[in-house]
């Protein structure tokens, strides 16, 4: 039986996640959902919001369950002209780690020393399952709610990212520093843009419904 750990920023987002099933405890003060799904052993986790809750979480679950693989799910906001449809993600970065100079900001990896050279690849997930289907996105993590069309466009153009969030990157990050894959199911709820608060708000729990309903096409599908 395999572990799969389950990673939202928010708990609407793990709680739309084949609501009502399982069984929820604390551990080290995270409140953990574990349900039985297709012959996996399912630990879902609200992180709270942000690049460090989205890590410290990925951590207090990986070290306390033990999973093989680690998922991003949720919501996010749209650096393109999104449907809201659920996305695979192919890959993570965080847009707001680097240098800020004089001439602007400056993206670096993710740890690394921002002098010198810049370079910010993605944190690589795993390829999409066979017969999954989802459009593919690479998403970029930032620790702010995006409501600026200048910022999101700088975003897209500087990542190729086609969603925007505060959680994935770190999620990735801390997944590749403890030696698990991972890879993420985000549907997009708002345009990242100056009615972005608005919008979210209006349609954050279907939006969260739609990405949890992919994921649970998915995890049949991931082993």
């Amino acid at each position: 039986m395999a572990i799969i750990a389950i990673i939202a920023g928010m708990q609407a987002e793990i709680d739309a996640f084949a609501s009502g099933d399982g069984q929820t405890i604390t551990h080290h003060g995270l409140a953990v959902r574990r349900i039985a799904r297709h012959g996996h052993d399912i630990v879902l986790a609200s992180a709270g919001i942000g690049k460090v809750n989205a890590a410290l979480a990925t951590t207090i679950v990986a070290l306390g369950f033990g999973p093989q693989l680690v998922m991003a799910l949720g919501t996010a906001g749209s650096l393109d002209a999104d449907d809201g449809e659920p996305r695979w993600l192919t890959g993570a970065v965080q847009h707001d780690y680097g240098a800020a100079r004089h001439d602007g900001f400056v993206a670096y990896a993710a740890g690394s020393v921002p002098i010198g050279p810049a370079r910010a690849p993605p944190f690589a997930a795993l390829p999409q399952p066979a017969g999954l289907g989802l459009p593919q996105s690479i998403i970029a993590s930032g620790d702010c709610f995006v409501e600026a069309p200048a910022l999101a466009a700088n975003v897209r153009a500087a990542h190729g990212a086609c969603l925007i969030d505060m959680e994935t990157a770190a999620i990735a990050q801390a997944a590749a520093l403890l030696g698990l894959p991972w890879c993420g199911i985000k549907a997009a709820s708002d345009g990242a843009d100056g009615s972005s608060a608005e919008t979210f708000e209006a349609n954050f729990l279907a939006t969260a419904a739609r990405a949890a309903a992919a994921a649970e096409r998915a995890v049949p599908l991931l082993f």
